[in-house]
């Protein structure tokens, strides 16, 4: 019997590369732009001395690079990095369509995530058969902790989140981040929350959930049924 590392296997001889937990997703993180020690911790939860070994490791493999910012020192992918890209936006996608309504019927673990992890994800949830022929851009304005101004750009089948105000949005909607949140993980209908005044939409008549997968939750399923073309306002 032939050992493993004596076996001819691209996916084993890869996934001993970045087959680690955290890897692919520091990595993800950094595609959006270099970020410092506390601010990886801050978006993915883990333990210092963890996080610490595992920069040092893709460092070392040349995935990461120090960079210096000022008088901070921060973590950048490198190119060599970046050729995950295409893998990581796999991984997501097929989490989305395939696995994400059994891990998260009961959302209850992400009752406290935040509304910036919940939009940086949007180009992983981003329904392609939809948003094919799309040309849109959303404003997203939210108050309170967690708040901040959101750009959504959809034009040709894909998404880019960046911080900060749009040039020019068709649509912008204004709430305080718990409310958006709560709209994001199903706990509060989007119509209802326009309904109550919590959440206000100005511009044209597109949907931001329109063009996205939305996650599962048991109430949002029995309240409305088979899918929708549009859910929200």
């Amino acid at each position: 019997m032939p050992r493993p590392g004596e076996i001819f296997d691209p996916v084993a001889r890869a996934l001993d590369r970045v087959g680690d937990r955290w890897t692919l997703v520091l990595i993800r993180h950094l595609l959006g732009g270099p970020k410092g020690f506390s601010e990886l911790r801050i978006r993915t939860g883990i333990a210092p001395r963890v996080l610490s070994a595992r920069l040092r490791q893709l460092v070392e493999e040349g995935l990461v690079e120090a960079v210096a910012d000022g008088s901070r020192s921060l973590y950048a992918v490198t190119g060599r990095g970046r050729t995950l890209e295409p893998i990581i936006a796999a991984i997501a996608r097929w989490w989305v369509r395939h696995a994400m309504e059994d891990h998260v019927a009961d959302v209850g673990p992400f009752t406290s995530t935040s509304a910036q992890s919940i939009l940086e994800s949007l180009p992983f949830l981003l329904r392609d058969e939809v948003a094919r022929d799309a040309d849109v851009t959303f404003e997203i304005r939210l108050s309170g902790a967690g708040g901040g101004v959101w750009t959504v750009r959809i034009a040709r089948g894909s998404c880019s989140v960046s911080r900060g105000f749009a040039d020019a949005a068709d649509v912008r909607y204004t709430a305080e981040a718990r409310t958006w949140c709560a709209v994001a993980l199903g706990f509060l209908d989007a119509r209802e929350a326009v309904k109550r005044g919590l959440l206000t939409k100005d511009g044209g008549r597109d949907a931001l959930d329109h063009y996205f997968h939305q996650i599962p939750h048991p109430a949002a399923a029995e309240r409305s049924g088979p899918e929708r073309k549009r859910r929200g306002p």
